[in-house]
């Protein structure tokens, strides 16, 4: 492994499962099982063990995306990985793209975009925000992805450079979408996302006031399958509406 290289470290103590997510480097690292010298990763692969100063021994593997989604920090609520999926499958998404991002809240979105384009550039309004979501990003091993502290609404307008994919997580995506066009390849997706149906009923008119085409709305919902003794049914602690996707193409 190499310095600076994100880790997941599993073990499993009473029966259950723990999991930290570190980086390889020469520190130590504290937890309630011991004390792990980080520098003996250089010397391990993915799938090899350590072992803590109290005997506790944890698997090293490599984090993924829904590992990041579990343990990153949060500055807000996130789009939920059932969202996610929807923007990426119904754009396409792929590693050749360049992508706009705006709302980057805790980076959750821009994470998961960055995991597979070839580049992301995410806009936050906030700066204590931006800060979160860069030590995210940077914790999650992501070269790709950048965080710019602007309002996207004033900034887009400045922009000079085009991309395949602009996803919108603000509460302001009304006031951008009349400038999506310049931004966005020929046949290039924007989405939206919004919780109400006021403002994704205001976005659809944008869109259709910009002249975007293809224009569709979704709801994503997704139930957990609970399985006991008694019987196998929806869990009672689903994941219900979380907000609305348009997705429209120029």
């Amino acid at each position: 492994m190499r310095l600076e290289e994100a880790v997941l470290l599993r073990t499993t103590n009473k029966g259950k499962l723990r999991e930290f997510i570190t980086t390889v480097s020469e520190e130590k690292f504290h937890s309630d099982f011991g004390i792990i010298d980080l520098g003996e990763l250089l010397q391990k692969e993915i799938g090899d063990t350590i072992t803590s100063h109290m005997g506790q021994v944890f698997v090293i593997q490599k984090p993924r995306m829904p590992d990041m989604f579990k343990y990153a920090r949060r500055t807000g609520a996130p789009m939920m990985p059932k969202d996610i999926g929807s923007v990426i499958a119904y754009t396409g998404l792929n590693k050749q793209d360049s992508v706009l991002d705006a709302g980057t809240g805790s980076g959750i979105l821009a994470m998961y975009l960055g995991s597979i384009a070839k580049r992301v550039v995410s806009y936050e309004v906030k700066d204590d925000f931006a800060t979160v979501a860069r030590r995210n990003i940077e914790r999650a091993g992501l070269d790709n992805v950048e965080v710019r502290c602007g309002n996207i609404v004033n900034e887009i307008s400045a922009l000079d450079e085009k991309f395949d994919v602009v996803t919108l997580d603000t509460i302001d995506a009304m006031d951008v979408i009349r400038n999506v066009k310049k931004v966005l390849h020929a046949g290039g997706f924007v989405v939206t996302y919004s919780p109400f149906f006021e403002q994704t009923k205001e976005i659809r008119d944008r869109m259709a006031e910009a002249g975007f085409v293809d224009v569709t709305t979704i709801e994503c919902i997704e139930r957990e399958i609970s399985f006991s003794d008694r019987g196998t049914r929806p869990s009672t602690a689903r994941v219900g509406h979380t907000g609305f996707i348009t997705i429209a193409r120029t």
